[in-house]
């Protein structure tokens, strides 16, 4: 047998304890700045209520931000990083992708997978995800009946959520948010011709440029990859750039909101 650190295993797991340290390091009260203070409110009139949402292995909980005064022209859902290694829906990079949203006036709904927090449930390798992603689509339409949707995800999520909006006639758009490519199989997206948009850190050691890009030359027209300089995986300190540019594409998808 070979050494541990010649075969392999050494790198992996290296891998899994930085993402687990990234994790723990992003458990600060959302809502919060950088100095422990709270932060700006995200929006004046935003609604936030904590529906708990029947899914396929039981209650799902979740985080529903909107402006009850408004006819929203499109609602968003974020789909969370892994749960195993401590993914939630309170996840920096989630908030900000939420925060993108709300500021535009758009409903935003993000939940906790099966057995996650509140949620009800076990693991489930990512196809009981999937289930669970649709359970949030469909309690979005009971909310915003024939409003369409832009599926956002981060990590796991991204992997996750792509592939249901990819799918899902109610969805009009994706939204990626570093992709671990060099784990996860993407391919479910070579024949999806609805908008995308892929950000990602160009420090990812999850998934490369070179995964990213050679992915991203396969896929269908109208499409869009945003390198954050210096970015990691968790967008460490730059995750302002990350969530200016999903403002911009979900700007640009509803131009009324503006």
């Amino acid at each position: 047998m070979q050494p541990l650190a010649e075969s392999g295993i050494a790198n992996l797991l290296t891998d899994i304890l930085h993402y687990l340290f990234r994790l723990g390091a992003d458990a600060r009260p959302e809502g919060f700045d950088r100095s422990g203070r709270r932060a700006k409110k995200i929006g004046a009139c935003t609604k936030i209520e904590k529906p708990l949402i029947q899914g396929p292995a039981g209650k799902l909980e979740a985080l529903l931000e909107s402006d009850p005064g408004t006819n929203p022209p499109l609602a968003t859902l974020v789909c969370h990083p892994h749960p195993v290694f401590g993914g939630t829906m309170h996840n920096k990079v989630v908030f900000h992708a939420a925060k993108a949203a709300v500021q535009l006036g758009l409903p935003c709904l993000r939940f906790n997978f099966r057995g996650v927090g509140e949620s009800q449930g076990e693991y489930a390798e990512g196809i009981g995800e999937r289930n669970d992603a649709r359970a949030a689509l469909d309690y979005l339409e009971t909310r915003f009946p024939q409003t369409p949707v832009c599926v956002m995800g981060f990590s796991f999520g991204a992997w996750v959520g792509l592939a249901v909006g990819a799918d899902d006639p109610r969805t009009i758009a994706v939204v990626g948010l570093g992709l671990p490519a060099g784990m996860m199989d993407f391919s479910f997206l070579l024949d999806v011709r609805k908008p995308k948009l892929i950000v990602q850190g160009n420090r990812d050691i999850y998934g490369t440029r070179d995964q990213v890009e050679g992915l991203f030359k396969t896929l269908h027209t109208p499409k869009r990859l945003h390198w954050v300089e210096g970015g990691d995986h968790f967008f460490a300190g730059r995750l302002d750039e990350v969530q200016a540019e999903i403002s911009k594409f979900l700007g640009e998808m509803t131009p009324q909101t503006r």
